[in-house]
């Protein structure tokens, strides 16, 4: 069972660097807790911060990292979210395409970057999108099932796609922002440590 300092400190793990309201969103405490929380774990020597975003330390990444097999040992034997997450990964390969064919256009034969100005090239890949996450949704729910926090990224995936669905195409896959394709990531990283596995590469 993961307490509050365990849930700041995976939070931050999924993050990598990031300030108490991210770190926030992600676990489903407030704010104000997580601040608390990794103030906490700065003075303890597992993380460190600079202008207000924190950073797990060596020792703080090796902690959390040495408990999952613990706190997580009763999803590890959920034999349904086991299966809930295999499709998941069938889903999750689309997507990878997907992006790929977001941010670039076959030119001659040539890939190039996607500057969106095609605009019915983009509306094909957003539809695409849509359907995927139609598709995901209920892949999702039996993810909740096993994990409840996990309903968060339904949320995110959802706004991201209806901004980009508005024609606010950084919504699909920037970095900066909680885009679809940032949300994804992030929800595909909280599942491998969730389930003691490790990213394809």
């Amino acid at each position: 069972m993961m307490n509050e300092m365990h849930l700041a400190l995976h939070g931050l793990a999924i993050k990598k660097h990031a300030g108490p309201a991210a770190v926030a969103a992600t676990v489903g405490l407030s704010e104000t807790r997580v601040a608390e929380l990794l103030q906490q774990a700065v003075t303890t020597g597992r993380a460190s911060e600079a202008q207000g975003a924190y950073l797990l330390s060596p020792a703080g990444r090796l902690i959390i990292e040495s408990l999952y097999s613990k706190l997580f040992d009763r999803e590890r034997q959920d034999g349904a979210l086991a299966g809930a997450y295999e499709k998941f990964e069938r889903i999750n390969t689309e997507l990878k395409q997907l992006i790929t064919d977001w941010q670039t256009l076959d030119v001659g034969g040539q890939k190039v970057r996607n500057d969106h100005s095609n605009k019915d090239y983009d509306a094909r890949v957003l539809d695409r999108l849509g359907a995927l996450h139609e598709r995901f949704t209920p892949v999702l729910a039996q993810l909740c099932r096993g994990v409840p926090r996990l309903d968060l990224y339904r949320e995110k995936l959802d706004h991201a796609l209806d901004r980009a669905e508005a024609g606010q195409v950084q919504w699909v896959s920037d970095a900066k922002i909680d885009s679809f394709h940032t949300v994804w990531f992030e929800m595909h990283e909280d599942l491998l440590r969730i389930l003691g596995l490790q990213r394809e590469e």
